[in-house]
């Protein structure tokens, strides 16, 4: 099939590949010149594993193609995934003006029968919205084009989209068109060899699932890092706890691992998103809030705990710290529990030497030079005449360090876990101090 992408982010750029790699031919537009000609010479603007290989091997044989002109873009594909940002607002909704925009340019252009899918995460009713505005367009040109709206909501985990894309769990449409469900089972066979991972349903029911998700998975990690900072009141670890809540095959032991926080593009954005429309419709969200609120918390909860530690003294001291991503296998730093801390440490006059395994270009793009920021080239290099080490991303990297090479360095040999990934009483035997997310030292 012939496949139209716009938005070369996240989603449209690992859409595009992979369908190309199922052997689709696939044309990206964006608006971003730059962006295109890096994409045309291989450079890929995110770090994803797996994609760089896929895009590169798949533009070279012809499937995949990059273009800004929006006119040959929707001439191109019988299929016209929208896959452009949707921004929180000032309140929370999400800014639908890129999709709109996009909708718009389609409307302009488009005359052959299309399905024009929305792949971004939208609130419910946006694909009403996208084909009033297909609507208005095709009024003003006078023309009547015969098309298709659907919802084709993306579940891709940042650090394994690609694997994500290929192996679904589920592929949802929301759609009451059989033009759609016909073109959508061509589009994804060779998704559903072993069997069929196809979901059709209304729009709006598509459009909320996508956010109903999101929203579940944030709220068991609020839960658990919640019940974590009752562990430590009551002396309990929540360790132990977690494992056995975990072996409940009802619970599970996935998005159940206390920590500092979640952070990136989607689960911040989706729950204030379903928030703001929940209350748009008159109705109360106060599970969605709190899981909100103490995510906010829990992102304070290092600087607390170092504070506490240093009894409020941290003018003048230097934090080593060792992840800086708002997760493992990216370089998204968005909404990460890492800029929460480190511009806390800042603020009480401290100073920051911070490695990660990928995000040091994406921290030095946000922060710039200033002193009290020092990235450094190994995570040995970060602990050199630092007060303590503080973890806040679990990158395989961390996991098995040198521990006698970390107390020989700090000045104080305190390792502040955000991630849990340390046994406090082998560290202790030691000689390190640890201090963790819910753990009973």
């Amino acid at each position: 099939m012939k496949v139209t992408v716009f938005g070369t982010g996240y989603v449209g750029l690992v859409t595009g590949a992979c369908l190309a790699e199922v052997g689709h031919s696939v044309m990206c537009v964006d608006v971003d010149e730059s962006k295109i000609e890096n994409l045309k010479n291989g450079q890929i603007p995110i770090y994803e594993p797996g994609l760089e290989s896929i895009v590169k091997s798949n533009f070279s044989e012809g499937r995949l193609k990059f273009t800004t002109n929006a006119e040959e873009a929707v001439a191109f594909g019988t299929v016209q995934f929208i896959a452009v940002g949707t921004p929180p607002d000032e309140d929370g909704s999400a800014d639908l003006r890129y999709v709109l925009k996009v909708a718009e340019t389609i409307g302009q252009y488009l005359n052959h029968e299309a399905v024009v899918v929305t792949k971004s995460t939208v609130p419910v009713g946006t694909s009403d919205k996208v084909r009033a505005q297909l609507d208005s367009v095709f009024s003003t040109r006078d023309v009547s084009v015969p098309y298709h709206v659907a919802s084709n909501p993306e579940f891709l985990k940042e650090g394994a989209a690609v694997s994500d894309f290929l192996k679904p769990d589920r592929i949802i449409v929301g759609t009451n068109s059989s033009f759609v469900e016909s073109a959508m089972q061509e589009l994804y066979a060779p998704f559903n060899r072993n069997h069929d991972r196809l979901m059709f349903m209304d729009v709006r029911s598509a459009e909320l699932t996508k956010y109903a998700a999101n929203a579940m998975l944030a709220t068991k990690i609020s839960f658990i890092n919640e019940v974590a900072n009752i562990a430590e009141y009551v002396g309990a670890d929540i360790e132990r706890v977690r494992q056995g809540i975990g072996s409940d095959p009802r619970i599970g032991y996935q998005f159940i691992y206390p920590g500092c926080g979640y952070g990136g593009s989607c689960f911040p954005k989706d729950v204030k998103a379903l928030v703001s429309t929940a209350k748009h419709v008159g109705y109360q969200p106060e599970l969605l809030e709190a899981v909100e609120s103490v995510n906010g918390r829990q992102k304070e909860r290092l600087f607390d705990k170092v504070n506490n530690y240093f009894n409020g003294d941290l003018k003048g001291r230097t934090f080593a710290i060792w992840g800086l991503a708002f997760k493992p296998k990216t370089d998204d730093m968005r909404e990460a529990s890492s800029r929460v801390l480190m511009e806390a440490l800042w603020q009480a006059g401290a100073t920051v030497k911070a490695y990660d395994p990928e995000a040091m270009q994406e921290t030095q793009r946000i922060y710039g030079s200033r002193e009290d920021l020092q990235l450094m080239g190994t995570k040995e290099a970060c602990l050199s005449n630092a007060d303590a080490l503080i973890i806040c991303t679990e990158w395989k990297a961390f996991w098995a360090p040198d521990f006698e090479f970390i107390k020989s360095s700090l000045n104080e040999p305190l390792i502040v876990d955000g991630r849990n990934m340390y046994n406090p009483f082998r560290l202790e035997e030691m000689g390190l101090k640890y201090i963790g997310i819910g753990r009973s030292n």
